[in-house]
């Protein structure tokens, strides 16, 4: 294999790990089956990162800055708040559908930090940063239409994300694409309700 720089090995190596985490859980994504999936040599991994918990911790916040970029480019085109809200799920839907093994391993990925006393803190950073976007998206969601929020952005964020956290995990397991719409339907009228006129 031509010698990569540093960079792109570890870019290479984090997809592979998304893919091992993905697959066989985290007990299953040893540095050994990490490195056969990217195709280097276990000197390449520890040339790139120091440990398998460093690897960890740098996709997290990997997969996490793609959905920030991912909510970047979405541009809504207005209207009343729900259907607002119902646009933007819609949005966030279809991306869980094109890559579902990338919400599989976060949700593996945020099991195993919790369990992790090293890495606890990495599972509430994750989810801070989860609360941040939601709330950032709800201010995006107001502007667009304009209207205000009857109770705080970050306690509505709040909801907003145990309701994708829900639509989430149940698309995950039933492949239910039916239930998943009506989870949106339901999660746009509820958030939509909290709107009102500026």
């Amino acid at each position: 294999m031509t010698r990569l720089p540093v960079a792109e090995r570890r870019e290479l190596l984090l997809d592979a790990a998304l893919r091992v985490v993905a697959e066989h859980g985290i007990q299953g994504a040893t540095t050994r089956a990490i490195v056969a999936e990217a195709g280097v040599s276990l000197a390449s991994f520890h040339y790139a990162f120091a440990s398998r918990d460093e690897l960890i911790a740098e996709l997290v916040n990997s997969v996490i800055a793609g959905e920030q970029s991912v909510f970047e480019r979405l541009e809504l085109r207005g209207g009343s708040m729900r259907d607002t809200l119902r646009e933007g799920l819609l949005h966030y839907f279809d991306v869980l559908r094109r890559d579902p093994l990338r919400e599989k391993a976060m949700f593996e990925l945020t099991q195993y930090a919790m369990r992790s006393p090293e890495l606890q803190p990495l599972a509430r950073v994750q989810y801070e940063r989860y609360y941040a976007l939601a709330e950032q998206a709800l201010d995006v969601a107001a502007a667009s239409t304009g209207l205000r929020w009857n109770r705080p952005p970050a306690e509505i964020a709040t909801f907003l994300v145990v309701l994708t956290d829900g639509l989430t995990i149940g698309w995950l397991v039933n492949r239910d694409d039916e239930a998943a719409l009506a989870i949106i339907d339901f999660a746009a009228d509820s958030l939509g309700a909290l709107a009102v006129a500026a």
